[in-house]
């Protein structure tokens, strides 16, 4: 699959197959996503591989979020026990911090192209991905299970990678709704 192909081809994966991976797939890329552009040369991402036992603590930092103010059947559990679970790996995205608000902006910029590049050898590879935020990657407990100085860095991206349980086709908008031309 041509790099064009790759990008055509990338889409969400939500659902994933119980399946193991093949590691070397996550060395290359994470490979490639250390190969993004860098306008300053910071090198501001880091990548944090997840075992089974720091993910088992996601998970439950996962549930008691989704449990605050309520009470959740034993299939929500399971689900969302599952969302964290499931996908073969979780590689944690973070972004080192600065105190300069423009370099923190071309910074993030850095990671975000680090993170697509890190999806394309994936889906280039026949797996699928998902870059997730929301609740549990801002959570202190989050953070001290993976060994991430809050002060230091933020954490920017959930990175999911398995095998896909299902096809997530996405219609974009046309390419002529997104692009304008000027004389």
């Amino acid at each position: 699959m041509d790099v064009l192909d790759a990008i055509l081809d990338r889409t969400t994966t939500h659902k994933y197959a119980p399946e193991p991976i093949d590691e070397a797939i996550i060395d290359d890329a994470l490979r490639a996503a250390h190969q993004a552009p860098c306008h300053k040369v910071t090198w501001p991402w880091r990548f944090t591989r997840v075992g089974p036992e720091a993910r088992a603590r996601i998970a439950d930092i996962g549930l008691a979020i989704k449990r605050e103010g309520k009470t959740l059947t034993a299939e929500q559990v399971g689900a969302i026990r599952g969302k964290l679970l499931n996908p073969a790996v979780l590689v944690v995205v973070s972004q080192v911090r600065c105190d300069d608000a423009f370099r923190a902006r071309e910074d993030y910029a850095a990671v975000a192209c680090a993170i697509q590049n890190f999806q394309l050898v994936v889906t280039a590879r026949g797996l699928g991905a998902k870059w997730s935020t929301g609740g549990v990657t801002r959570h202190p407990d989050t953070y001290a299970t993976l060994g991430i100085d809050p002060e230091a860095e933020e954490i920017v991206a959930f990175l999911w990678a398995g095998v896909p349980a299902q096809d997530c086709d996405v219609k974009r908008p046309s390419l002529d709704s997104v692009v304008r031309t000027v004389p």
